[in-house]
């Protein structure tokens, strides 16, 4: 939930101090917390970083690289084990936040619950070339156009495509002509 420059910065920071999971050991939880903060949640992440060159050794001091044994490292989820998934290995994942899931559903290309059931219904019904790309174009588009509150709908490039769109105009005509 931290913005993405933020989160750039911080890595820019983070990485010219640690260079490798073992560094961690070197400090303290606090000493982490300093060198992440601002990022959401500083604290947790930094527990969690601090227990990462530990947690590590039951895959021999490498980043695993499949989504099950990812998600057995401390903090992360499956939207983290995706993203590590496509970004740093360049193999086909579906990582899924609350923009992606909220705008397939809209969209209408999904009917789903949930991230977890987005993820599952995406890597049956889309081609997996775009499996890596979804998320950064949908979150892009979620922050600066299909917004959780406030939808930008009227001045929407895909409206036509859109059955949240549709739905909604719908009912403003019943309205309109109720009225």
């Amino acid at each position: 939930r931290t913005k993405d420059q933020t989160t750039s910065a911080v890595c820019k920071k983070l990485f010219k101090t640690i260079k490798k999971p073992e560094d961690f050991t070197k400090y303290t939880e606090k000493q982490i917390e300093k060198l992440i903060y601002p990022v959401g949640f500083y604290k947790t992440k930094a527990k969690h970083l601090k227990l990462l060159p530990e947690a590590l050794k039951q895959f021999n001091n490498k980043i695993p690289q499949t989504i099950e044994q990812l998600i057995e490292l401390p903090g992360v989820g499956r939207k983290t084990a995706n993203l590590v998934m496509g970004v740093a290995f360049n193999i086909p994942a579906v990582c899924i936040d609350t923009h992606c899931h909220r705008i397939l559903n809209r969209l209408g290309y999904l009917q789903t619950q949930n991230p977890y059931e987005t993820e599952m219904e995406v890597r049956k019904k889309m081609p997996k070339k775009y499996w890596i790309k979804l998320n950064t174009m949908l979150v892009a588009f979620g922050q600066n156009h299909c917004k959780p509150i406030g939808p930008r709908c009227s001045s929407c490039p895909i409206q036509k495509y859109c059955k949240f769109f549709t739905q909604t105009e719908n009912l403003r005509k019943k309205e309109k002509n109720f009225n």
